[in-house]
C-alpha cells in the first residue's frame, strides 16, 4: 500500500471524526439559560462515563506526545515521569476529590469563596487559571500543525498554520457549544480510541519480542546508542549540576501540579455525590495508569525498532515518537489492514489535540464568566452568564490560536513546565489550606496565589529549560543562573510559606472568624453534610 493511500485514509478519518464530534456537541449542548447544565451537565453522567471524561481531560496532547518523547530520549527517567502522571491523579482521588466536590459549585473560585468571599480572591484565581492553562494550550496548538503535516504527508508552513487555525476553530466550537456535557462526550470517545489503539500497538510490539518486556528494554538500550545507561537513572540530567534534586523537583511538580490544574479539578463538580466522585476517580486512575504503561511501551518500542537518532531527526522535541513507534510496530505501509490500524492510532492523536484544548478553553471561560463577570453583577441572569461564558470561550480560544501561530517550530517545553509550576506553587497551596486548615485567612489565600505565581514568573526564564544547554529552548543564550530544570524546589515551598505567613500575620479577629467559619463548613468539606 502506498503512502498516498495511507494519508488519504487519515484525512477521511479526521474529517469524519470532526463532523461527528461537532454534531455530538450540538446535540448534547446545554440550553442557553441553564447555568447548571452548561457548567456541570447536571451531573448526568454515570460514574464510569464521568471517570472516562476525567481521564480524557487528564490525557492531554502534551502528555501523550511529549512524555512519550521523553521516554524515547531519556529511557528510565522518562518512564518514571510517565508513571508520575498516574500518581498525580491518585493523589487527587485520595486527598482532594471529595472535598472539592463537596465545596465547589462551578469553578475553583467557588471552592475558595467558601472560606472567604471576596472579589479579589475570585479575580486572582481567574488570572491564575489563565496563567496555568493558556501555556498548555499554546504547546498543543503550536504542535498541531507539525503533527498533522507528519500524519498527512505535507510540508508547507502555510498549510501547517492553516491546520492550527482550523483545529483551533473546532476546539472553540466544542467548548462554546457543548459546555461541560458536550466536551465530556468528546473526552469519552477520545479516551476509548486512545486506549484501544494503544493496547493494540503494545500487543504488536510485545509480540515482536516474544512477549518479553526485558527483551524489548534490551533492544531499546541498543537502539538508543547509549547502551545500558539508557535503562539507568540520570540520563535526562547529564551535565546538570544537581541531577538528584532536579529529578525530585520535576516529579513533585508533576504530581502536585497536574492534580490541581483547573480543567481537571472542574470535573469534580460534575459528580452528584461523594460516592460517585470516588467511583469516577477509580475508573479515571485505572485508565490513566493503563495509558502511562502504553506510553512507556511505545516509547521504548520506537527506540528499539527505529533508533533514537531517527526519532530525534524527525522531531528534536520527540513529539512524533508515539506515531513513529506505532507506525514501525504496525508496519503501516505494508497492507491495507496495517494502514487502517495506524489510521485508528492517528485518529486518537487527532481527537486528543481537539478534546484537550477544548477542556482548557472551557475552564478558562467558566472562570471568567462566573468568577469575574457574574461575581461583579450578582443579579446577572443565567442566560446572560451562559452567553458571557461562550463569548469568553471565543476570546480565550482566539487568543490562544493567534499566539500559537507565532510560536510554531519552537521548543515549547518551558511552557509546559511553567503551567505545572503555577499550578503546584499557587493553586495547590491555596486549595490545600482552604480545604484543611481551619485558620486560613483571605490574606493567606491571596499571598499564596499571587506570591507563588510571581516567584514562578520571575525564576522560570533563568532555568535549564530556557537557556544554557544544547537542549534548551534558547541554546545560544546563557541566562541560567538558577541551575535547575524547574522552579519547583523554591516556588512550591514559597507558595505554602506565603499562605502560612499571610495567615499568621492577619488580624486576630479575622483568624477567629475563619476558625468559626471552618467549624461550620467542616462537615460539608469532609463529609458533604450541610449543617445549618
Amino acid at each position: 500500500m502506498n503512502d498516498f493511500s495511507a494519508h488519504s485514509m487519515s484525512l477521511v478519518a479526521f474529517c469524519a471524526v470532526a463532523s461527528i464530534t461537532l454534531l455530538l456537541c450540538v446535540m448534547t449542548g446545554p440550553d442557553s439559560d441553564d447555568l447548571k447544565e452548561f457548567y456541570t451537565g447536571y451531573g448526568a453522567l454515570t460514574p464510569f462515563r464521568n471517570g472516562m471524561a476525567i481521564a480524557g481531560d487528564y490525557v492531554s496532547a502534551a502528555t501523550m506526545l511529549g512524555t512519550c518523547g521523553l521516554v524515547a530520549f531519556y529511557g528510565y527517567d522518562g518512564m518514571l515521569l510517565a508513571l508520575s502522571t498516574a500518581l498525580s491523579l491518585l493523589l487527587l482521588m485520595l486527598l482532594m476529590a471529595e472535598p472539592l466536590r463537596n465545596t465547589g459549585k462551578f469553578t475553583l473560585g467557588d471552592v475558595l469563596a467558601r472560606r472567604t468571599e471576596s472579589r479579589a480572591v475570585r479575580i486572582t484565581i481567574c488570572v491564575v487559571t489563565l496563567l496555568a492553562l493558556v501555556p498548555m494550550m499554546l504547546v498543543q496548538l503550536a504542535g498541531a500543525g507539525q503533527l498533522m503535516s507528519f500524519i498527512l504527508g505535507f510540508d508547507s508552513e502555510a498549510l501547517e498554520t492553516g491546520m492550527v487555525v482550523g483545529l483551533g476553530a473546532l476546539m472553540i466550537s466544542y467548548a462554546a457549544i457543548g459546555g461541560m456535557k458536550g466536551t465530556a462526550f468528546i473526552q469519552i470517545v477520545k479516551i476509548f480510541i486512545v486506549l484501544a489503539s494503544g493496547v493494540m500497538v503494545c500487543a504488536v510490539l510485545l509480540a515482536r519480542f516474544d512477549w518479553n518486556p526485558g527483551a524489548l528494554f534490551d533492544a531499546a538500550a541498543k537502539g538508543s546508542g547509549i547502551g545500558h545507561g539508557f535503562l539507568e537513572s540520570g540520563l535526562e540530567f547529564t551535565g546538570h549540576p544537581h541531577p538528584t534534586l532536579d529529578m525530585l523537583a520535576i516529579h513533585v511538580q508533576t504530581v502536585l501540579g497536574a492534580a490541581c490544574l483547573p480543567h481537571i479539578t472542574m470535573r469534580m463538580f460534575t459528580a452528584t455525590s461523594a460516592r460517585q466522585v470516588r467511583r469516577s476517580l477509580s475508573w479515571a486512575v485505572a485508565s490513566v495508569t493503563l495509558f502511562s504503561l502504553i506510553i512507556v511501551i511505545v516509547g521504548f518500542g520506537a527506540v528499539a525498532l527505529v533508533g533514537r537518532g531517527v526519532i530525534a531527526a524527525a522531531d528534536p522535541q520527540g513529539n512524533t515518537t508515539y506515531l513513529i513507534g506505532s507506525s514501525a510496530a504496525l508496519d503501516a505501509g505494508s497492507s491495507y489492514l496495517a494502514a487502517l490500524l495506524f489510521t485508528v492510532v492517528t485518529t486518537g492523536v487527532f481527537l486528543t489535540l481537539l478534546a484537550s484544548v477544548a477542556g482548557m478553553i472551557l475552564a478558562c471561560a467558566n472562570s471568567i464568566a462566573h468568577d469575574v463577570v457574574a461575581a461583579r453583577r450578582p443579579g446577572l441572569a443565567p442566560r446572560r452568564e451562559v452567553m458571557t461564558a461562550r463569548a469568553a470561550a471565543l476570546g480565550v480560544g482566539l487568543l490562544a490560536v493567534a499566539l500559537a501561530t507565532l510560536v510554531q517550530h519552537r521548543n515549547l517545553q518551558p511552557l509546559v513546565t511553567l503551567a505545572l509550576s503555577v499550578s503546584s506553587s499557587a493553586i495547590a497551596p491555596a486549595l490545600v489550606y482552604s480545604l484543611f486548615w481551619h485558620r486560613f485567612t483571605r490574606r493567606g489565600l491571596l499571598w499564596s496565589m499571587i506570591g507563588g505565581t510571581v516567584v514562578v514568573l520571575l525564576l522560570s526564564p533563568f532555568t535549564n529549560l530556557v537557556s544554557g544547554y544544547p537542549a534548551s529552548a534558547l541554546p545560544d543564550l546563557d541566562l541560567n543562573w538558577f541551575p535547575f530544570t524547574t522552579t519547583a524546589l523554591v516556588t512550591i515551598p514559597v507558595g505554602f510559606a506565603l499562605g502560612w505567613i499571610g495567615t499568621v500575620t492577619s488580624p486576630s479577629r479575622e483568624v477567629r472568624e475563619q476558625e468559626r467559619r471552618y467549624e461550620e463548613l467542616e462537615p460539608r468539606i469532609l463529609a458533604g453534610v450541610d449543617v445549618r
